[in-house]
């Protein structure tokens, strides 16, 4: 317990900071869109404009883009991007700063079992991206409240928003993975970059190509707005694939970490 606390105080400055990060971004764009529907033809006529790959690539909907719930979702795209990267950042160097700080030997001394560490830790960083989660909800949707009070539908809004907390346990489990099979990561940045970038551009291709099953390869794509907006939930056969992944990502991090060898010095 003491070590799960620990964690979360350590977690607590960049959850503030990554929450009030994002709801920024959120809020940035959010207050651009009562300007948008001053005009909504001029609008449409310049996304007509584009292309229907680079529209689908960035997920531009014309016939939901005039709505603030649909214009949220476009946003909220970008919104993931940078979530990803906290997730994969926490995940990344979970177990990580022990051996680059020097501080894995003095952990592992303790009278506590390996699993019991990495369960501590884990739980925090899920809590740690969860606090973060909550802050961003709850001051976005008030913005949004403000802007659009009668017309807004809170449902939607909640079940897109939380999608970002679905989205970045996976980011968090890929991250530990990595941090337990990688000795030594000297950067965590570099390689929690790289990793969300490539999922993200990855999503971004199978949109251009209009190929379906690169979504099952790309965590961007498994709670699609599109879907969420239209059907009012999410895919199930989503979330049935994300519990596994999670579950067999995390299962062969206890492994891997209760057999290696570790040295931190």
């Amino acid at each position: 317990m003491n070590i799960f606390f620990h964690e979360l105080k350590a977690y607590r400055k960049s959850s503030i900071i990554w929450a009030l990060t994002l709801s920024a971004l959120a809020i940035l764009y959010l207050i651009i869109f009562p300007s948008f529907m001053k005009d909504v033809n001029t609008v449409k006529k310049m996304l007509l404009g584009y292309p229907l790959p680079v529209r689908n690539a960035l997920g531009l909907s014309i016939e939901s883009f005039t709505t603030l719930i649909g214009f949220y979702s476009f946003v909220f795209g970008y919104i993931i991007l940078c979530g990803a990267i906290q997730a994969m950042n926490i995940g990344t160097g979970i177990l990580s700063k022990e051996v680059r700080d020097k501080t894995a030997d003095f952990l592992l001394t303790k009278p506590v079992k390996r699993s019991t560490i990495l369960t501590a830790k884990v739980v925090a960083a899920a809590a740690s991206l969860l606090i973060t989660n909550l802050y961003y909800i709850v001051i976005v949707l008030i913005c949004a409240l403000i802007i659009e009070p009668n017309t807004l539908s809170i449902k939607l809004f909640l079940l897109i928003s939380f999608s970002l907390y679905l989205i970045q346990l996976m980011f968090m489990s890929l991250g530990i993975v990595i941090s337990v099979i990688v000795p030594k990561i000297k950067s965590v940045l570099s390689i929690s970059l790289s990793t969300v970038f490539s999922f993200f551009i990855l999503s971004m291709f199978g949109s251009v190509i209009g190929e379906a099953n690169i979504r099952y390869l790309t965590p961007f794509k498994y709670y699609d707005t599109a879907y969420i907006m239209k059907n009012g939930s999410y895919d199930v056969s989503f979330i049935i694939i994300e519990i596994a992944f999670i579950f067999i990502v995390l299962s062969a991090s206890y492994i891997i970490y209760n057999k290696k060898d570790i040295h931190a010095v």
